[in-house]
């Protein structure tokens, strides 16, 4: 008898790989750290370098394939995620300023500033540079997305549709046979650091009572999301939560929308999304859908506002969400690039003074930001996918003219 061959799904592999770095942080010598810190190292060199290119490719051939409506998808798209981000943002200065006063501490702020720059550093580094920063490749990939779209058959042939058709094919290539089976090992690094340089326990023994809120605002936003979008397309909202589960994993431990799009892609299609929905909607919105992002930045600012008796009130924080909102568009798709990105603006909410990117209270909002990052991008790209889902809806009742399959 032949034995069977145990497979492991992916879910498994990532706690796996959350729980085994937590173990080697805690445990194991700072040297075997480092080292597996430096593999993750160059994983994470080696997806930055791929992601603008699994976006070009993805994103355009999702806009392409649509032969219909593919300008007013793209508007709704927009509007979808840009309203969801400023909607969760608003809502965390509510529940923020309502729950934070009673349980925040202003001697809490040295203990933390102490974290804000700690990390494992690796034995070496490579240095591969991305062909196009992740703005670039959306903006291309919109440029001729919709010129195929609108030209192909009529104006031009059929010869840049189907090298672009083979250039996606190449990317898939990639995810399939490299990206997702090292996925665990990058998480393992991630998390390896996090806990060996003392930044998650740090902040979680302090202010953890924030840190559960703000969970708990991402729980509730990816619900609300998931309700909406199964009452719009009729679909049972507990399914597409559980069918999210991959990509929530996934975006937990690699911190980076971007990085989770192929398992996301997954999580798509489980939903029933159509297959030139998912790859343009799941792309696109990984780069400009920040609703999990918005409320962790929110909740913070409203955190260190409290601890440093700064004013803050809805009047300063909606332009802030509103202009945050676009910024985030071009942040980059790694771990903690929305609070980098984040931090030129960080001063409509706490003063020039104060507001310094490179003053001590904007290390603080790395640090608390950085302990967050895993939650609020698992927030971000399920929002992804219930977007997906409304428009999949949107395109399938309302202009297509032809049953699509998935």
């Amino acid at each position: 008898m032949e034995k069977k061959k145990i497979k492991i799904g992916l879910v498994p592999k990532l706690i796996i790989a959350i729980t085994v770095g937590i173990l080697f942080g805690q445990f194991l010598p700072e040297g075997f750290c480092r080292f597996v810190v430096t593999l993750s190292g160059f994983f994470s060199t080696f997806l930055k370098f791929v992601i603008p290119l699994m976006i070009l490719a993805y994103v355009t051939m999702g806009i392409a394939d649509l032969s219909q409506g593919a300008g007013k998808l793209l508007l709704i798209t927009v509007a979808l995620a840009y309203g969801s981000t400023l909607i969760a943002g608003s809502a965390s200065y509510l529940v923020s300023s309502s729950l934070f006063p009673h349980f925040m501490s202003e001697g809490a702020l040295d203990q933390i500033a102490a974290t804000a720059d700690a990390s494992l550093t690796p034995f070496f580094s490579i240095t591969l540079e991305p062909v196009m920063d992740t703005l670039s490749a959306v903006a291309l990939a919109f440029v001729m997305g919709l010129c195929l779209s609108s030209m192909r058959g009529k104006e031009m042939g059929n010869s840049l549709y189907n090298g672009m058709s083979d250039f996606s094919k190449i990317i898939d290539k990639v995810l399939h046979t490299i990206i997702i089976p090292l996925l665990p090992l990058y998480i393992c690094g991630t998390f390896t650091d996090m806990t060996i340089s003392g930044k998650t326990f740090a902040i979680l023994s302090i202010l953890w009572k924030v840190f559960l809120v703000v969970i708990i605002m991402h729980l509730i936003c990816i619900t609300i999301q998931f309700v909406i979008a199964g009452t719009v397309s009729k679909k049972n909202p507990f399914t597409l939560i559980k069918n999210q589960i991959p990509g929530y994993t996934t975006a937990l431990g690699t911190q980076s929308s971007a990085a989770t799009i192929p398992v996301n892609l997954e999580c798509a299609k489980k939903d029933g999304v159509c297959e030139q929905i998912r790859n343009f909607v799941v792309p696109l919105c990984a780069n400009i859908h920040m609703a999990g992002s918005m409320i962790t930045i929110t909740a913070c600012a409203t955190a260190v506002c409290l601890m440093n008796q700064l004013p803050i009130s809805l009047g300063i924080i909606v332009p802030f969400i509103m202009t945050l909102g676009v910024a985030m568009i071009a942040s980059p798709g790694a771990p903690g690039g929305s609070i980098m990105t984040a931090l030129p603006f960080l001063y409509m909410v706490f003063g020039a003074e104060a507001g310094d990117p490179d003053g001590a209270i904007c290390a603080i909002m790395v640090a608390l930001y950085i302990t967050q990052d895993s939650f609020g991008t698992a927030c971000n790209v399920s929002g992804d996918n219930a977007i997906g889902v409304i428009v999949d809806t949107i395109y399938k009742k309302f202009i297509v003219k032809t049953p699509q399959e998935n």
